[in-house]
């Protein structure tokens, strides 16, 4: 049995106006590609200011993003793979 350690960087940009955007970076090593997500959230004007919220809202939007990125990678790696 082995164990493998994956990591995620999420960076948050505030634009100070009620938008946030994320970028998240998938480092595997060995082989993996390095794959990455972006999303974004708005505050409506009639919304609360309430920073945290856009951040959760960008960083899973992102977070997503990437998932499936991740996904189509390996579907991509198995019609490569002899069966």
């Amino acid at each position: 049995m082995s164990t493998k350690h994956w990591t995620v960087d999420i960076a948050l940009d505030d634009d100070g106006s009620g938008r946030t955007t994320a970028r998240a970076e998938l480092a595997a090593g060995h082989g993996t590609p390095s794959l990455r997500g972006a999303g974004a959230a708005e505050r409506s004007r009639y919304d609360e200011d309430v920073p945290v919220i856009g951040d959760e809202l960008a960083a899973g939007r992102a977070l997503v993003e990437l998932g499936n990125r991740l996904l189509a990678q390996a579907d991509a790696d198995l019609e490569r793979t002899p069966a």
